[in-house]
């Protein structure tokens, strides 16, 4: 660590605050403006992982924090630069996940009208406040560890959001005559409960139902130990949303698995007489098809106060931490399981897995052939693809919280790769594996260089349906023309290679397996071009590609 008891420029007060707070990788690209940045970050110990896109560098801090439980930190320029990342915080923003974006901005005493300075914008926190939580300016090299220590309280309490350090180009280059002063040490999340009245009113009403279901959101991830525990207690059945995939091993006895839109889950909420709801908005880009017809009551646990009342209301919530809350309930309830008549697990598990090979009959043999492949313990960075959402999402079993990474909500194209990126840069032991669309690589394909140049062991599954496959079934639905949705796609092995990956074509269902068996055990990406050809429209979805 450099002797920082001299004169500190605002470049190196901004390095030093952020690894202050555990920060020890960053994801960017250098620039004309932030060099003053750069110029500190390996003194300091902090890893920099460049990227070819802004885009793809807020998609992998991205990956990063779901995966790691920390902070994602994508490090980039002004103006140009940052609007490139606006994609991805927007994404962060919608799915609840802690990245900082890093920028530099224009000086302070900066005309107001402009005068045409290098990357100039009219209003670069306006763009920003617009996609996150807050975007925050530090005016002197003083204020910026506050500002740093301020942007990881907004992001480590209550709900994760993304924010914006935006630090002006003179501030970055001042200087004070001694180190900065401010906040140190990383913000340590609280854990708030809900009151101890109201956690046992909800145990009282849990251990009583004689049908109690339990519908489990990304806000779940970090209480999978809580909520296996009250599953088990109460002998509920678990549904998770998307993002909220492998909170409960899905081969555990009490998981009906992922796929909150399926018309055996109206079916099951309807039947039963406790919803209890974890860390999940019940939005409708869960939903897909309409709330759900809640006929019992609906008990709700949610960190933020103004999601506990959106979407349905319940008729008890908790507010508070899930892990605390969760942990509090279970001591609640006792160590007695409740007495009622058996639910019929078995039945509901195959009425479950018949909606979702239903759903996604198109891709079961594709699907198959890559679960045979993977891991337990696999990270799977997804796309807004078809094989995602109606093929992997509901058939596709997956055992670790955090483990299947997909752009909900926001719905950007180009997510899996650079959050595969992302999710191996933090957990290097763990097999990880990207899945995409032919159409949503093309977003973000130049982060294939990025792989390659870090020697990723990383089998990235792209699945060529010769366009955009949602849209086109959906113009077709509409009795539109259809056009402007089909084309063909490059060559992608031979294109992975070219940019230092490994690469094979993939003709036949059975042999996605073998490659991407190969693909785990090489010392490069490996992208692996699956040729798909639709045989049937599955049932609508929404706004994906």
């Amino acid at each position: 660590m450099p002797d920082v008891t001299g004169p500190t420029s605002g470049g190196e007060a901004l390095v030093a605050a952020l690894v202050a707070h555990g920060v020890d990788t960053v994801f960017g690209i250098p620039g004309t403006h932030n060099l003053e940045i750069y110029r500190h970050l390996l003194a300091h110990g902090v890893r920099h992982v460049g990227t070819r896109h802004e885009q793809g560098a807020g998609y992998a801090a991205d990956g990063y924090a779901r995966t790691t439980g920390r902070v994602g930190v994508a490090l980039v320029t002004t103006g140009p630069a940052l609007l490139n990342a606006v994609a991805a915080i927007g994404q962060a923003y919608s799915d609840s996940v802690p990245v900082l974006v890093v920028s530099p901005g224009l000086p302070l005493r900066h005309p107001a009208a402009g005068n045409g300075l290098l990357h100039e914008t009219k209003d670069q926190q306006g763009a920003m406040r617009a996609v996150a939580a807050a975007s925050l300016r530090p005016t002197s090299v003083e204020d910026i560890p506050v500002a740093v220590a301020q942007a990881f309280a907004i992001m480590t309490h209550g709900r994760p959001r993304p924010v914006h350090l935006e630090v002006p180009l003179d501030v970055l280059l001042e200087t004070t005559d001694g180190p900065a002063t401010g906040p140190a040490g990383a913000c340590h999340r609280l854990a708030p409960t809900a009151p101890a009245g109201v956690v046992t009113e909800a145990a009282a009403w849990l251990d009583d139902a004689a049908f109690p279901v339990i519908l489990a959101g990304g806000g779940a991830n970090r209480a999978a130990a809580e909520l296996r525990a009250v599953a088990e207690r109460l002998g509920a059945p678990v549904v998770t949303t998307t993002n909220g995939k492998g909170v409960l091993p899905e081969d555990h006895p009490l998981a009906l698995g992922a796929g909150i839109h399926l018309p055996v889950v109206r079916d099951l909420v309807t039947e039963a007489d406790v919803v209890l709801a974890v860390g999940t908005e019940l939005a409708p880009a869960d939903l897909w098809n309409g709330p759900l017809p809640l006929a019992g009551r609906l008990v709700r646990i949610d960190i933020d106060p103004v999601a506990m009342v959106t979407n349905a209301l319940p008729d008890l919530g908790l507010v508070g931490d899930s892990a605390r809350v969760l942990a509090d309930l279970l001591v609640a309830l006792g160590g007695e399981p409740a007495r009622r008549d058996p639910i019929d697990l078995l039945g509901w598990r195959e009425r479950k897995r018949a909606d979702a090979e239903r759903e996604g009959a198109t891709w079961l043999p594709l699907v198959r052939a890559l679960s045979a492949a993977l891991p337990r313990d696999v990270v799977l960075g997804t796309d807004n693809a078809m094989f995602c959402y109606y093929g992997m999402l509901a058939n596709l079993p997956v055992h670790e919280p955090s483990s299947y990474l997909f752009p909900t909500g926001y719905g950007t194209l180009g997510y899996g790769l650079p959050a595969a990126i992302g999710a191996k840069v933090g957990n290097p032991d763990r097999p990880v594996v990207a899945v995409l669309g032919d159409g949503g690589l093309m977003f973000t394909v130049a982060e294939l260089a990025t792989a390659a140049e870090l020697g990723l062991t990383l089998p990235v599954v792209v699945v060529d349906n010769r366009g955009y496959g949602e849209i086109r079934h959906e113009m077709t639905g509409r009795g539109d023309p259809v056009h402007a949705v089909t084309f063909e796609a490059p060559d992608f092995a031979a294109l992975g290679r070219s940019l230092g990956c490994l690469g094979t074509t993939v003709d036949d269902p059975v042999d996605l397996t073998a490659a991407v068996r190969v693909g785990l055990l090489a010392d490069r990406p490996t992208v692996i071009h699956v040729r798909h050809h639709e045989r049937a429209a599955p049932a609508g979805g929404g706004e994906h590609a």
